[in-house]
């Protein structure tokens, strides 16, 4: 007769999934990075009050009401975070390994860099000198941030496992594709959002520097900021490349991520922003500088013209994601909805930096109509969030399933063993 397979006890490693799906936990474990896409979209609006050329003393009302509900939104989303990471430690690991979850880990820094914006656009001009320090020591904390998501987002410390035979452990530095094979069909445009911190760090940069009163410190600050844009924007090109390549050979995304179609406009409208203002802070700077005056015009050209190659090249992605969005019409509401939002929205402020450089109404009004647009987009998606958030339908972390397969195998292997 066989012996009947002894089933492991109820503990707490048995339970590991059950504790994430009652009550408030369930929303707590399923508050998912992607959340600080609100921030974004948020702060977005608020930024764009504020360029808009049309300028109304109602519009800076409403830059500061925007600016006041982001850091209440920016507050709840990291206290939401850090309270998920403290309650279920064990779900940082299997987030961290996920090939798309981790990847929304980026829009932490890019919602916190639209803080820094309006705190420099809003609170600069009315408290002076230590809000200027306070910036530029939130834009350095901002800046590191992205840089280490943009590096490590490629390449992820993971712990090796141990064997039957060792109880070694050790640390490796391995690639995402060594652990999940991506096939070409797979990659999206999220793919983007690391490289896209370090895009927005360095265009807030070069907006820090241009308030900074200590010409040394503003001029490090021009320069780590170029360093950043040359870190990210030619990386960013090159996901483009292959991104185009797999719309070229395989077919639309699917309806759930077809939204991410908007996503090139990010980096290529903040990128071309960030040059732009870098060359603009750069020709003032270096006309009292040691360097030949001539270097601060020549970076002010420059960045002129691949501002507005990027635009142009940003008008393609444009057309492309309008003309996939009609195609695929109706698809499902999600968190990437969110991706409407802020990749139109540093379109647009590129779009009215160009105007106000060159003096062409041409640019000033398409900007001031996305950003119309945009702040449309943002209501409509705002709404449907709050809406999903009170029935409690947006709170869904597709990684925890693995946290559940794994659970499974350890369950299995356990009354393996006993049997």
């Amino acid at each position: 007769m066989m012996k009947p397979i002894k089933r492991p006890p109820a503990g707490p490693k048995n339970q590991k999934v059950s504790k994430h799906t009652a009550g408030w936990r369930r929303i707590v474990s399923n508050f998912s990075p992607s959340w600080f896409s609100t921030t974004m979209g948020t702060g977005m609006v608020g930024i764009l009050f504020h360029l808009i050329p049309f300028g109304h003393a109602a519009l800076e009302y409403l830059s500061i009401g925007f600016f006041i509900i982001n850091i209440a939104l920016f507050a709840i989303v990291l206290g939401m975070s850090i309270l998920r990471y403290i309650l279920y430690p064990e779900i940082w690991r299997v987030m961290i390994q996920d090939p798309v979850n981790s990847l929304f880990l980026a829009t932490c820094p890019m919602g916190f860099a639209t803080l820094i914006e309006l705190w420099v656009f809003i609170c600069v001009p009315r408290w002076g000198d230590w809000a200027k320090t306070a910036a530029w020591v939130l834009w350095m904390v901002d800046a590191f941030a992205a840089v280490s998501v943009t590096v490590t987002l490629s390449f992820i410390l993971q712990v090796i496992r141990k064997n039957l035979t060792s109880t070694v452990q050790l640390l490796t530095l391995c690639r995402i594709s060594q652990n999940y094979v991506t096939s070409l069909e797979r990659i999206t445009a999220l793919q983007l959002l690391p490289i896209a911190a370090t895009i927005v760090a360095s265009g807030v940069g070069a907006e820090i520097a241009d308030i900074l009163p200590n010409q040394r410190q503003a001029l490090g600050t021009v320069i780590v900021s170029y360093v950043l844009w040359g870190m990210s924007t030619p990386m960013s090109l090159a996901i483009l490349v292959i991104y185009y390549q797999r719309l070229a050979v395989h077919k639309l995304p699917s309806r759930e991520t077809i939204v991410s179609c908007f996503l090139p406009l990010g980096p290529l409208g903040f990128g071309g922003f960030s040059i732009l203002y870098l060359g603009k802070v750069a020709r003032r700077l270096l006309e009292s500088n040691t360097i030949d005056p001539i270097a601060g015009h020549m970076a002010y050209v420059l960045g002129l013209l691949v501002s507005l190659l990027m635009w142009s090249f940003g008008l393609t992605w444009l057309v492309f994601a309008l003309a996939t969005i009609s195609h695929t019409i109706p698809f499902p509401f999600n968190m990437g909805w969110w991706g409407f939002t802020f990749p139109l929205g540093v379109y647009a402020a590129n779009t009215i930096l160009l105007g106000k450089e060159m003096d062409l109404e041409f640019f000033k009004v398409s900007g001031t109509v996305l950003s119309t647009a945009m702040i449309f987009l943002w209501l409509v998606v705002a709404i449907r969030t709050a809406h999903g958030a009170w029935h409690g339908t947006l709170f869904h972390a597709p990684c925890l399933q693995n946290l559940k397969e794994k659970g499974e195998g350890e369950q299995s292997e356990v009354a393996d063993d006993q049997a």
